[in-house]
């Protein structure tokens, strides 16, 4: 079925940060009521939405938010990158490049991060996510706990 849902005439954007304070590592952070928020503050009807983390060792990913799907998800991510791995990013006699006073060994981290995505676009129609019946948006905190921030973008009218 085909609709033409252009309401008005010109593209809108509206734009947040999400800040989240991640507890552990690989911790999934269920983001789909706060987006589906934004998006209801934006006013925007019928658009897309994008879900960007700002982080390298953190990922956003559309899945279900069953325990022990998630428990499945998690080791295999750690089978695929494991943190008792020994990756030259950790090894700080050798590494010279994005060295920070308190540097962290996070090598499995940014390998993981490999296998999925910074981002997701989601689909707003009539001021709704579209999302599936168990679909849900997720930040994953791949590294250690700490402040992050997810930028939410609207684009529609």
């Amino acid at each position: 079925m085909l609709q033409n849902l252009a309401r008005t005439p010109g593209i809108r954007s509206y734009h947040e940060i999400v800040e989240v304070k991640t507890s552990f590592c690989m911790e999934f952070i269920d983001l789909t009521d706060s987006i589906q928020s934004i998006v209801h503050d934006s006013g925007i009807q019928d658009g897309i939405v994008s879900v960007q983390t700002k982080h390298t060792t953190t990922a956003i990913l559309i899945n279900e938010n069953e325990p022990l799907l998630l428990k499945d998800m998690k080791s295999m991510l750690e089978s695929l990158a494991p943190r008792t791995r020994k990756y030259l990013h950790d090894n700080f006699a050798i590494r010279t490049v994005n060295l920070t006073p308190d540097e962290r060994q996070n090598g499995h981290s940014h390998c993981k991060a490999l296998f999925l995505h910074a981002s997701e676009s989601v689909n707003v129609i009539e001021g709704e996510l579209q999302l599936g019946t168990w679909q849900r948006i997720f930040l994953l905190e791949l590294d250690h706990s700490r402040e992050r921030k997810v930028s939410v973008m609207i684009l529609g009218n």
